[in-house]
């Protein structure tokens, strides 16, 4: 990905070859996606008759001053890049367009044409890049948002570390923030850290004033070599971490120590763990939030174990209260178990005064179901009823609970004494002796 060094090199090839000379041609690619705030037609009418003034840079951003405005912006993104025929631009992706080379690229998004045969060509192939016309580029958005350029405008220590103990986020991610600091990017951001010995998560208000001032040497010193060389990475001395961050890990080395990778700023980051160590009081606070977490998984593995899975609930006044699942499914069977002996029980007794109220209305037709098969169809209705009247309390429920037939009766009676039988032997104790006193004659038969 290009960074300050790789558009600072753009920038010197187009000041070098490129200034005052006249615009007599333009090309503009129809990609609307790169092509950003103006019509491919439009930017080639304001491009064509005017003559390059300068070449301006800040951050990863760059454009062209001509003669009148607007001036045509251009953002690097992730494979931006500017070629020239026969100009060795930078290294980073290729040297000068060979002859054998497609011209213009087919990713050229900006191709111009100046007066002496010079060609120059913006080129884009992940179209991640943005081209812009602006009448003022650094009043603007995205310009105007950048904060101060690594190399033009560099801090001093105590503006540095001052900016520093404002951020409580991790020093990779703030470096990485183009507002904060303008034209360091991954590649960047990674060497200067592993020259200061910081390591990419640590807490940038937790970084000492020794180690501020030690960071921001290196980043001038990386940023002015990397530049020197025109972002020639072969270039680069042989003991900065750039050369193995394209390694495999398990497989990158730097002067003999092992290289790791991690997700720092939501980009890949290389670091020696040997060398750049997380300290600091957030850094401690964040591992010890960590083993707090770690803590409370063991003891909730144990708890499995035991068939009791403890459950901290935070309450209004902020005390825990711990739920133990293994007692309270022991206890909500027990209760179901108790409940659905009660709910038979009274099933079975509320059964009786049903059935009664059902005999007492159909015994015109039916009788009384066990006794109608003893007794002869020509029996006294008014002569029963009198002498179930008669009968005591508990002969007149259980001559009402067999008010149906005996078959019926007996099948519903097994079917209930196999339902109880599953549920335990106290319920099944209950139901035999209902049954006992069905079959168990009145004091009026007797």
């Amino acid at each position: 990905m290009p960074e300050l060094p790789e558009v600072e090199a753009a920038r010197r090839a187009i000041e070098d070859n490129c200034i005052g000379k006249k615009i007599v041609k333009a090309i503009i690619a129809d990609d609307s996606k790169v092509i950003d705030g103006v019509s491919p037609v439009d930017l080639k009418a304001s491009l064509e008759g005017k003559t390059i003034v300068a070449a301006n840079r800040k951050g990863k951003n760059m454009w062209l001053e001509l003669d009148s405005p607007p001036f045509p912006t251009f953002q690097f993104g992730m494979a931006g890049a500017i070629y020239i025929k026969g100009v060795a631009v930078t290294k980073y992706k290729r040297s000068a367009v060979k002859d054998d080379d497609e011209w213009p690229s087919k990713y050229s998004k900006v191709f111009l044409e100046l007066d002496d045969g010079l060609e120059l060509s913006f080129t884009d192939k992940r179209r991640f890049a943005r081209v812009r016309s602006l009448e003022n580029p650094v009043s603007v958005p995205p310009i105007s948002e950048l904060g101060p350029d690594a190399l033009l405008e560099p801090m001093t220590v105590d503006e540095f570390y001052k900016a520093l103990s404002k951020k409580k986020i991790g020093i990779k991610a703030l470096l990485l923030d183009q507002s904060f600091i303008s034209g360091i990017g991954n590649w960047i951001a990674d060497e200067v850290l592993y020259q200061a010995r910081i390591h990419p998560m640590q807490s940038a208000s937790s970084i000492s004033k020794e180690d501020c001032a030690t960071l921001l040497k290196c980043i001038n010193e990386v940023i002015k070599k990397a530049v020197e060389v025109e972002a020639d990475s072969s270039q680069y001395p042989s003991n900065w971490i750039s050369h193995s961050r394209e390694k495999k890990p398990g497989k990158a080395f730097v002067d003999g120590k092992k290289i790791e990778f991690i997700t720092a700023g939501g980009r890949t980051s290389a670091f020696v763990p040997e060398l750049q160590q997380n300290t600091g009081a957030e850094s401690a606070k964040a591992a010890g939030k960590r083993q707090q977490v770690k803590v409370q998984k063991i003891k909730h593995n144990d708890s499995d174990s035991q068939d009791e899975e403890p459950e901290i609930e935070e309450t209004a006044a902020g005390k825990s209260k711990v739920k133990q699942r293994g007692a309270n499914t022991k206890r909500a069977s027990t209760n179901k178990k108790s409940k659905e002996s009660n709910s038979d029980d009274e099933n079975d007794s509320d059964e009786a005064p049903k059935k009664s109220g059902k005999a007492k209305q159909n015994k015109s037709s039916k009788g009384k179901g066990g006794d109608k098969k003893k007794k002869t169809r020509g029996t006294n209705t008014a002569a029963k009823r009198k002498l179930e009247e008669s009968d005591d309390e508990e002969d007149t429920d259980d001559n009402d609970a067999s008010g149906d037939d005996d078959d019926s009766e007996q099948d519903k009676d097994q079917n209930l004494s196999s339902k109880t039988q599953s549920k335990g032997k106290k319920t099944t104790k209950q139901m035999a002796e209902p049954r006992q006193t069905r079959n168990k004659p009145s004091k009026k038969q007797k």
